[in-house]
């Protein structure tokens, strides 16, 4: 009789294992909606890109850290120019491929692809652009320290 109640809470502890497991992999992800709630690089990016499709300036605003350094083809920019470009926008939808991160401390280095759709000037964005961001952790959050895009 001692054999068989021995077996029964080791049984009892795989079953609620099992049902754990399950219960974890039938919830859905969500993906994150603003910065706060990001986990990784490629969230960051997506939320980024989504802000300025939206024109949540303030949420750009404090994202991008004052000492903040971009390159495009037309030159070097920096924080003001930055945004003074991104606010002349008229992102209508935009895709990420090729993504690529990599973690170095509190600093995320991602390189990608961006396809962008919308116009500036009444002119249409340029696309496909390869992209490099540096995000770096404050304690305040995620910023945009360097940007770089090239044609």
């Amino acid at each position: 009789m001692r054999p068989r109640l021995a077996a029964a809470p080791l049984l009892l502890s795989v079953m609620l294992s099992l049902m754990l497991g399950l219960a974890c992999t039938i919830a859905k992800e969500r993906p994150a909606r603003a910065f706060s709630e990001a986990t990784g690089a490629e969230a960051l990016e997506r939320i980024f890109w989504k802000e300025i499709q939206a024109g949540n300036w303030i949420e750009i605003d404090r994202v991008i850290a004052s000492n903040y350094v971009g390159t495009a083809p037309s030159g070097s920019l920096d924080r003001i120019a930055t945004l003074d470009q991104y606010r002349q926008w008229k992102l209508t939808d935009f895709a990420i491929g090729d993504l690529k991160t990599e973690l170095n401390g509190p600093t995320f280095i991602v390189t990608y692809t961006l396809t962008l759709n919308g116009t500036a000037a009444g002119q249409p964005l340029p696309s496909p652009q390869h992209m490099m961001t540096v995000w770096h952790q404050h304690k305040s959050g995620w910023m945009v320290i360097a940007h770089s895009a090239s044609i």
